[in-house]
């Protein structure tokens, strides 16, 4: 089972980066995302490329802006 932001994903093992950010309706192009597999930050470029395994731990952080 992947989890996605610490919650269980109906994405199945295979699935890419670039498929969980779309999952959140994120657009991949949009500025300040960053996503990090087993605590390992992906690179942009991979997103579309980087294939999830089974019992994948995903964060999708965005930059806010405030104080």
């Amino acid at each position: 089972m992947i989890l996605v932001n610490g919650e269980h994903s109906e994405l199945a093992p295979g699935a890419t980066v670039q498929a969980v950010v779309a999952r959140l309706g994120i657009e991949p192009e949009a500025r300040g995302i960053a996503v990090a597999v087993d605590g390992e930050v992906v690179p942009r470029a991979a997103w579309g490329t980087f294939a999830l395994s089974d019992e994948a731990r995903v964060e999708v952080l965005t930059a806010m802006q405030g104080g």
